[in-house]
């Protein structure tokens, strides 16, 4: 069986972006396109924050689906970005497949462009292949909040766990005293969750002296 109990680790994690293309990213409307973006971009700096290996794939990017986001390939230059030639399930691919397997990792923490296609798709085949998956809703999307809801609950039924992307950056930062990896998790935090940016001028704006009761 599977082992959803044991938590996201920088040493037992990968990340797999899947089809965050710039054509399709404009139909999602369950979620507005900057926040949608910000989700993703959050995602993506949490991986390389804690150097976890990344895959990047695209579906049919000569058509109308378009380009990956050019944030992700300045992200990450160095990881394998397959461009699938017609494979909508990105495990249909072998070099997707191939590049998941070489990461050598069990643990997957996904995210799709759509979330009832792009990422509901790899993440049955990720789970049939014995992987453990953690499916980011907030960082993929859908046409309309009953096919995204859907969609959640037909991967939780299968044995994902689904949750959003400041959960993943919460868990992998474990602890706040590993002090290197936590000034990169607060500038996350304080970028894409504008509330912990202001608590976090709050507090630098203190008053000299004040307790924190005053």
């Amino acid at each position: 069986m599977p082992d959803y109990l044991s938590k996201l680790t920088p040493d037992n994690a990968a990340m797999l972006l899947i089809d965050h293309q710039t054509g399709t990213m404009l139909g999602v409307q369950d979620i507005r396109l900057d926040q949608f973006r910000s989700n993703v971009l959050a995602l993506a700096r949490t991986a390389r924050a804690h150097a976890l290996p990344t895959v990047l794939t695209a579906s049919y990017a000569e058509g109308p689906n378009g380009p990956l986001m050019p944030e992700l390939l300045t992200m990450f230059p160095d990881a394998p970005v397959i461009y699938r030639p017609g494979p909508i399930d990105a495990f249909d691919d072998p070099a997707f497949a191939a590049a998941v397997e070489a990461t050598g990792r069990r643990k997957l923490i996904m995210a799709g462009v759509t979330t009832d296609v792009c990422l509901y798709f790899p993440v049955i085949s990720a789970l049939a292949r014995g992987y453990d998956v953690w499916a980011v809703y907030d960082a993929s999307g859908c046409w309309d909040t009953m096919s995204e809801l859907t969609s959640c609950m037909r991967m939780v039924q299968a044995g994902a766990v689904v949750c959003n992307w400041a959960v993943v950056t919460a868990m992998l930062q474990a602890d706040w005293r590993r002090q290197e990896a936590a000034q990169h998790t607060l500038g996350i935090f304080g970028e894409h969750l504008p509330f912990y940016g202001m608590l976090a001028n709050n507090l630098a704006h203190r008053t000299p002296g004040a307790s924190a009761g005053e």
